[in-house]
């Protein structure tokens, strides 16, 4: 499932969401991409470890010394790039507001034309491809490193071109958002509300156009049954098992191997567009067990309601956040506005200062969406569990190695901290998870699942 702790940070940021354009891996357990440690010796540029499909006996989640030392190294420096990273993006808003960026965009646009729709198509490009230039160098430095730590294998020239997709992508729902917003703020100064009211809607649509609009441009996407209809037959069973009508064109292939290494699944979309994506990377380094497991949990996120809790939960958060954005912005431009130069709240050069406030929230609730994700996480392994008891010969051991699996390949460190799990873990620590897989049995006294009787 992708990352239900960046749903509140992406879509209380509908206004910016041109800025977090990036695809989140669905069951990396860590928030922050990978990056080097400088003080070791550099990782070995071969691809991260690939293990085949086999069904050695797991007892408990544990790796090769020298693997063991690389993923340790690599859950260091991925919670200093996650400070440095949230650092640099307030700096660099800092900065645009200093420089005054904003006023002289703001300025062009007014001396383009008088309307206001046509500032916002002048404005929004300005602003979307500053941020991002700026924020480049560190993209940069990620990507070279995941490919360092053999995590990604994409080349330079496909990784600029996706970047550039997304800076499309990004500008015209960010032109769509800007334009609502500072609409609305002229119109009344309950502002926040009804921006609120109108961000709702707008999450659902981006939910539901997401898999069948923005994700087709960055990677392929084929029927589960045309490429492995053994597969489909499995999960199928599984369904039905489970009572639910998943039809098998809902179930997808995604060709991630052209770019990474790494195994994956998610669910995604809404109503119709709502689907299962399997990575080929999954399918390829992971018998057909627990591949079944790996869906079946996917699976449960589609049962439980994940998504559209997800979108509850951001309903909630929205509205404190743009209430607090609202109480707070006035007296943020009352003390810097001249110096910025931005006129008042409904001034387009306002931006940068009411995403700055919103993304100190969204930094501030990270670890409260992250402890949600979590559950939601939990619960779904609890449903894979449960609803392959009895189809799958021992679904807690082939749970298990599928967990085992994922560590190895996605390169998950053994032993986080508990407060480094709190602060930062979007999934449970994958050692917690291969514990839970061996030891959850409610029929062993004749008992039944909690979701799946």
């Amino acid at each position: 499932m992708k990352k239900l702790a960046l749903v509140f940070s992406e879509l209380v940021l509908l206004l910016a969401v041109g800025l977090c354009m990036t695809s989140q891996p669905a069951h990396g357990q860590q928030t922050p991409p990978p990056a080097t440690n400088q003080q070791q010796p550099a990782p070995s540029t071969q691809p991260a470890a690939a293990p085949q499909p086999v069904q050695k006996i797991v007892t408990a989640y544990t790796l090769p010394p020298d693997l063991y030392e690389k993923t340790k190294r690599l859950e260091r420096v991925s919670l200093t790039l996650l400070v440095v990273g949230t650092i640099y993006g307030l700096v660099v808003l800092w900065l645009f507001l200093g420089w005054r960026l904003g006023p002289k965009y703001r300025d062009w646009a007014e001396r383009a034309s008088t309307k206001f729709l046509l500032q916002v198509l002048i404005f929004t490009p300005l602003f979307v491809l500053t941020i991002d230039v700026l924020e480049l160098p560190l993209n940069i430095f990620e990507h070279w490193e995941s490919r360092n730590y053999g995590l990604s294998i994409q080349k330079w020239g496909s990784w600029a071109w996706d970047w550039a997709k997304g800076e499309l992508v990004g500008i015209v729902l960010t032109m769509i958002a800007i334009a609502i917003l500072y609409a609305v703020i002229r119109k009344s100064p309950r502002w926040w509300f009804y921006f609120w009211l109108t961000s709702l809607p707008l999450a659902l649509i981006l939910a539901f156009i997401e898999p069948v609009v923005v994700d087709p441009l960055f990677h392929k996407f084929v029927p589960m049954q045309q490429r492995d209809p053994a597969l489909t037959t499995a999960l199928e069973q599984v369904i039905q098992r489970a009572g639910q009508n998943i039809p098998p064109e809902r179930i997808y292939w995604m060709n991630a191997s052209e770019k990474v290494n790494e195994v994956n699944a998610y669910v995604t979309g809404l109503g119709l567009s709502k689907r299962m994506v399997v990575w080929d990377t999954t399918i390829a380094k992971m018998n057909t067990q627990q591949v079944v497991f790996v869906c079946s949990h996917e699976m449960g996120h589609y049962v439980l309601n994940h998504i559209s809790k997800g979108l509850a939960i951001y309903a909630v958060g929205s509205l404190v956040a743009f209430y607090l954005a609202y109480r707070l912005i006035g007296w943020l431009l009352a003390w810097r506005g001249g110096r910025w130069e931005v006129r008042s709240v409904g001034d387009l050069a306002s931006l940068p200062a009411l995403i700055l406030l919103l993304t100190i929230f969204a930094i501030v609730l990270a670890p409260v969406t992250n402890a949600i994700s979590r559950y939601f996480e939990h619960q779904a392994d609890q449903y894979g569990l449960e609803v392959t008891h009895g189809l799958t010969p021992d679904s807690g051991q082939v749970a298990a190695q599928s967990f085992q699996i994922l560590g190895e390949v996605d390169l998950e460190f053994p032993d986080p901290g508990p407060l480094e799990v709190f602060l930062t873990y979007s999934h449970p620590a994958t050692r917690d998870r291969i514990r839970f897989a061996l030891s959850y049995d409610p029929w062993k006294n004749g008992g039944h699942g909690e979701f799946v009787h």
